[in-house]
């Protein structure tokens, strides 16, 4: 689909002949005066509007200030005698994106115009690339009811508007970074950037150049002069992961960043001035290395202006079952398959599980399941021997699970049969000669307790 053009001007032959010029290649509207440029650009979503400056009635501001006053707002050029230049450039102070004195060269207008069409989708794609990182980093892309969750969410709610330095803790995988971006995206510099470092990728040398930026000629191999993430992130927030593992040199020139907000480059004399808002993760404990010597503590207590704590997935069981069903959905959408449907034995099973990886960990297992089983249903007996060590099975040991109290006669009878269609993986014909009766005995025994029941894997 064409562009589309409004061009407002009161002398007819301009009017036509740029209609003229441009109408092959575009969709083009004209307007004799303001008035009727403002009636039609409340019928029509223009891409481009070209107006003249001086005009009977009202001039080409009023065009480019109602123009830009739109939901959908076109880009605005300006055309001007060449007397009136200042005009033109308070035009573009008040939001046009260019202007042209008459008489107009008409490879410079098509030219101009392509520029400003690219703009305009520039433009649109940041916005709409904004619009999907609020949309992933609102309050409501946490997944979860439990209390330490809600808990978190308040935090980041308090702590995102403020300038404070931020620490977050919590074990690997339980998203971390996440909340690093929520705080970011909610902050008064959402539109700056967000650079992420993970401090323990790096070795010494390499990080505090990476963090810092260095001088040609600071090192062997610095053959230019480079600005680190401290500059890139200038009016954003940087965000560095595992920070217990940085090295004393590196704690020291971030100390005074965070006293002063200036650093130098490796190699360098000259100190840098920027804006940026740090928030830290880690997944140790600092106080401890405080006490060790491995980590500053004017350094520790610079960095917990405030502490965020995220709890393990274990200790938020509840979340389980969105948790998965939410990661099932999303990758069954990426990978055009149905989302498979985990029976109530795979859901018991997988909440039981300790999840050691945490989120990482069952996001990995939700896509592993979608592309493995596309669209099938999930029993108990489907999953790893891991994820049923945790409810049939002792966790530690792997061995089945133990008899109950020996006087509860049905207790340990189903216990044992439990534990036969394990050993099984449902196969009921196996399950009964491991038990020693017949298949018909079992299956009665099944339809006496249904929370046992399986498809028969024969």
């Amino acid at each position: 689909m064409p562009a589309s053009i409004l061009i407002v001007d009161d002398e007819k032959h301009t009017r036509e002949g740029l209609r003229q010029a441009l109408e092959e290649v575009y969709d083009v509207y004209v307007a004799r005066n303001a008035d009727e440029a403002f009636n039609l650009m409340d019928e029509e979503a223009f891409d481009v509007v070209l107006t003249d400056l001086k005009m009977a009635g009202k001039s080409g501001m009023k065009v480019i200030d109602r123009a830009l006053s739109l939901r959908n707002q076109p880009v605005c050029i300006m055309m001007t005698a060449y007397g009136s230049v200042e005009s033109a450039v308070e035009a573009m102070k008040r939001g046009a994106f260019d202007f042209l004195t008459k008489p107009l060269n008409i490879e410079k207008l098509e030219l101009l115009i392509q520029r400003a069409l690219k703009s305009r989708q520039i433009e649109e794609e940041n916005k709409q690339l904004h619009q999907r990182l609020n949309e992933k980093f609102s309050f409501d892309s946490f997944i979860g009811e439990s209390a330490g969750l809600r808990e978190v969410i308040e935090k980041v709610k308090l702590v995102a508007p403020s300038k404070a330095t931020i620490l977050i803790g919590g074990e690997t995988g339980t998203g971390k970074e996440l909340v690093a971006q929520a705080i970011h995206q909610n902050s008064d510099r959402a539109k700056g950037s967000f650079i992420a470092v993970h401090c323990a990728a790096l070795p010494p040398a390499l990080l505090e150049s990476e963090l810092f930026g260095h001088e040609k000629g600071a090192f062997t191999g610095a053959t230019e002069r480079r600005i680190g993430r401290f500059e890139a992130a200038d009016g954003g927030t940087l965000f560095l992961d595992e920070i217990g593992e940085i090295d004393q040199t590196t704690q020291v020139k971030l100390l005074r960043f965070l006293e002063d907000r200036t650093f130098e480059r490796v190699g360098g004399m000259k100190p840098f001035k920027v804006d940026v808002r740090l928030v830290a993760a880690t997944n140790r404990d600092l106080e401890e290395l405080v006490r060790e010597g491995d980590f500053r503590e004017d350094l520790f207590y610079r960095l917990n202006v405030v502490r965020i704590d995220i709890p393990a997935l274990r200790e938020r069981k509840e979340d389980i079952p969105a948790l998965l069903t939410h990661y099932i959905e999303c990758y069954a959408r990426e990978n055009g398959a149905q989302p498979v449907v985990l029976e109530p034995g795979a859901m018991k099973a997988l909440v039981d599980y300790r999840w050691p990886g945490n989120i990482r960990e069952l996001r990995n297992f939700a896509e592993n399941v979608v592309i493995l089983h596309r669209g099938g249903r999930i029993t108990e007996y489907d999953l790893d021997r891991k994820f049923r060590e945790e409810g049939g099975q002792d966790r530690k040991t792997g061995e089945r699970e133990p008899l109950a109290n020996p006087h509860s006669v049905e207790e340990n009878e189903k216990k044992i049969l439990r534990n036969a269609l394990l050993e099984a993986r449902g196969n009921r014909s196996k399950a009964a000669k491991l038990m020693g009766i017949s298949r018909r005995t079992l299956h009665r025994k099944l339809a006496q307790w249904p929370e046992l029941d399986v498809v028969d894997r024969r």
